[in-house]
């Protein structure tokens, strides 16, 4: 089958990435920063005209939630665009913008689009961490996210670790929004994200994992939107620092007190998290550090690594410095800081499912004609 020409859009809680990938393998990479549904708009207007004149074959979409569905991919015709806009409640901060890409590129490219789930590399999670502790006619579960990156990780992990890559690896995927998963065998054990996006460890602006009691006394404060809003975007590290940032970056930089206790916080929470799975397998063979403060902020990984010596692990002071991709002491287990990459994960998807649905070149008019108009 000859290469497509393929679009990657990477709508995140805080930034737009998008990827232009040619036949040859030829690469263009674009990044736009947005915290709002109209700075959202904005960018993908400023991505539009940044693409010129390019014709994409195909367009691939990184989607927040799939909710029930354990594809890894799927053609978005308008029963898929309903099916998707009817789960948005789900990942709020997320869902919307990435279903406003599909809407853009409809109207500025008549070729198939695909949505690539982030939930989906979480499908082999067993019973015992996928459910939780309430009534299973309620029909609420842990989903878990950041699927895309973990799958590219996974992927990386055998050149990068060697036979080490099938047992019991930690990647904590720290960004804006941040979350750990637990891999034996490169397949998804566990992982900290649950029935939504803002579970887990805090974030940006997202609490992570709270006291159902302190849900509820909250519930008694604000209306249902007042809820939404403070559970989103006015609780985690923006909370922690008394309101003085929410981006990480800011925040090792300050001298402030506020700012020094939620970066060390969240490193202690991260902590934790690391602990719990070291405890649940009952050891832990590497550990990955990914996204933009995994990537980018030595003092976090630091802060981190420091209380991870009684599991045998210890950073190489210069190594995390200057931001190496081996970054343990020599008689550390391995430590690595692999970039996110959900852009390459969300091109291969859509290159394999295209391969499943389009037999020949002829066959392309037909799948045009799938897509979803929006007025």
């Amino acid at each position: 089958m000859d290469k497509l020409s393929i679009l990657t859009i990477n709508s995140g809680s805080s930034s737009l990435k998008a990827s232009l990938i040619s036949p040859g393998g030829e690469r263009r990479d674009f990044r736009y920063v947005c915290h709002s549904d109209y700075q959202h708009a904005q960018a993908f207007d400023a991505l539009l005209h940044d693409l010129g004149n390019a014709q994409p074959m195909v367009v691939g979409h990184r989607f927040v939630h799939g909710g029930e569905i354990t594809d890894a991919a799927r053609l978005i015709d308008a029963d898929e665009y309903a099916r998707l806009e009817s789960i948005t409640h789900l990942a709020p901060l997320h869902m919307p913008v990435n279903l406003l890409g599909v809407d853009l590129c409809t109207a500025r490219f008549n070729v198939p689009q695909i949505a690539c789930f982030d939930t989906a590399f979480h499908a082999t999670l067993p019973e015992i961490a996928y459910r939780l502790p309430i009534p299973q006619t309620l029909k609420l579960r842990r989903y878990g996210f950041h699927g895309l990156n973990y799958a590219h990780i996974a992927r990386q992990l055998p050149k990068l670790f060697g036979a080490t890559a099938h047992g019991r690896i930690v990647v904590a995927h720290l960004g804006n929004g941040a979350s750990l998963c637990l891999l034996e065998n490169l397949r998804s054990v566990d992982t900290s994200m649950g029935y939504t996006p803002a579970g887990g460890i805090p974030m940006a602006t997202r609490s992570g994992d709270l006291d159902p009691g302190v849900m509820l006394e909250l519930a008694k404060r604000y209306d249902n939107a007042e809820l939404s809003m403070l559970v989103y975007e006015q609780m985690g590290l923006l909370a922690l620092s008394d309101g003085e940032d929410s981006e990480m970056s800011a925040l090792v930089k300050s001298s402030s007190r506020s700012a020094r206790f939620a970066v060390e916080y969240f490193a202690r929470q991260v902590c934790g998290a690391i602990g719990s799975y070291a405890a649940k397998s009952g050891g832990i063979d590497g550990l990955v550090f990914t996204g933009g403060i995994g990537e980018h902020s030595a003092q976090v990984r630091a802060l981190i690594c420091e209380q991870m010596g009684f599991l045998g692990f210890g950073l190489n002071k210069v190594a995390n410095q200057a931001h190496l991709t081996r970054l343990n002491a020599p008689s550390s287990k391995p430590i690595l800081l692999v970039p996110a990459d959900e852009e390459a994960e969300i091109a291969r998807l859509a290159e394999d499912l295209m391969a499943t649905i389009r037999p020949n070149k002829n066959d392309m008019g037909m799948l045009k004609n799938t897509q979803v108009v929006m007025s």
